[in-house]
């Protein structure tokens, strides 16, 4: 496999070469600015692409732009754990980046170190991503300035009704997890809701905590449905989205006949941060199987899925985002293995299966987006 590295800092691109040299079957070559890389992947052809964003001559997002237009193939964004970072990597992902690695903020010999792994995991996995070029992207439909307040949902009586089936017990709690390639994935989903969806829905997505609150924030400001990070232990309200917030798990809870989340201290028992599996786990203590509809969407690994098993074998709904429209195919896979995912679903679809099972345990349909409605 080979790697270019891409780093305006001679230290960075050094020492981040020497972590993936090392490792067996990767060659990597470096660029120190955004105009050298294109000229680097015309010769050297990588597999993967690490992408610093700021640099001179040519930055990262320019770079990337060109490199996914012209010489798509699989690129790693290398950020640095600020606002202004963050908001630059969801900006890359939506530009084709498959993934992102937070730079150490310390002293790199020393902090470099801690990233290794997960970089390493990265960049695997990213060769496995089929590349996709940039298109002029279909514009969405107009949406709100600014973020609406939590809201419960019109009173029953006011919602159009589905046809009543076999009774079911109402759902009262709606779980995503999701990891590389989730941003985008979340977003997708979110995006087709509005803030009639008669569930609270949290979401355990692998981050770091300055990232989940600029997600969170962008999030609110694109769609309908608000989205706030837990930032603290918070009340759950059906017709919003709760984003685990980074460098710590999520656990769900009842407190005074509410449900709540918030955030816990990690747990080593547990590999990824925040934790699909404990968010799960917390749920199932705190709610009926049979009241809770799960989706695992893209990432590596494969956080939640024995939790979203177990879930179904209680007489939960389950939802698996598709190999075909994954950028890594890791987590849903470990759910469908398993024989933990009732449903398997294009991720233009979880939006309104995530309607289909809700709806069916609530007799309510409406919280799909008219724009994204069947025509």
């Amino acid at each position: 496999m080979r790697v270019l590295i891409v780093d305006d800092s001679a230290l960075m691109r050094r020492w981040l070469a020497e972590c993936l040299s090392a490792e067996p079957g990767i060659d990597c070559a470096t660029a120190r600015d955004g105009r050298d890389a294109l000229s680097k992947i015309a010769s050297f052809d990588p597999d993967v692409v690490t992408l610093d964003i700021n640099m001179p001559v040519m930055d990262g997002l320019s770079c990337l732009a060109q490199i996914m237009t012209e010489a798509p193939r699989p690129v790693i964004m290398v950020s640095s754990l600020t606002d202004a970072g963050a908001l630059a990597t969801f900006e890359a992902l939506e530009l084709g980046a498959v993934d992102y690695i937070a730079k150490p903020s310390g002293t790199v010999s020393h902090d470099l170190r801690t990233i290794f792994p997960d970089l390493v995991a990265k960049v695997r996995a990213a060769a496995g991503v089929a590349p996709r070029r940039r298109t002029a992207r279909a514009a969405r439909p107009s949406t709100r300035a600014s973020a609406r307040p939590a809201t419960r949902p019109a009173p029953a009586q006011d919602r159009p009704r589905e046809r009543a089936g076999r009774a079911a017990a109402p759902c009262e709690l709606v779980l995503i997890g999701a990891s590389t390639g989730g941003p985008s994935a979340v977003e997708e989903v979110l995006l087709r809701l509005d803030n009639g969806f008669p569930a609270p829905i949290v979401i355990a997505q692998h981050m770091p905590r300055r990232f989940t609150q600029v997600f969170a924030e962008r999030l609110s400001r694109q769609g309908e449905m608000p989205v706030i990070e837990l930032s603290r232990m918070t009340e759950l309200v059906p017709g919003a989205a709760y984003l685990a917030q980074g460098d710590a798990d999520v656990q769900i809870s009842r407190r005074g006949g509410h449900l709540v989340a918030g955030p816990v201290p990690t747990d080593g028992r547990f590999v990824w941060t925040p934790s699909v599996d404990r968010m799960v786990d917390s749920a199932l203590e705190a709610v009926a199987a049979d009241r809770i509809v799960a989706a695992l969407l893209t990432g590596m690994g494969d956080d939640g899925a024995a939790a979203m098993t177990r879930l179904r074998s209680g007489g939960g709904r389950t939802i698996a985002q598709s190999e075909a429209t994954c950028a890594v195919y890791g987590m849903p896979r470990a759910l469908v293995e398993a024989g933990g995912a009732n449903r398997v679903v294009d991720i233009d679809r979880i939006a309104a299966t995530l309607i289909r099972f809700v709806g069916a345990r609530t007799g309510t349909s409406h919280a799909l987006r008219p724009e994204y409605l069947p025509r």
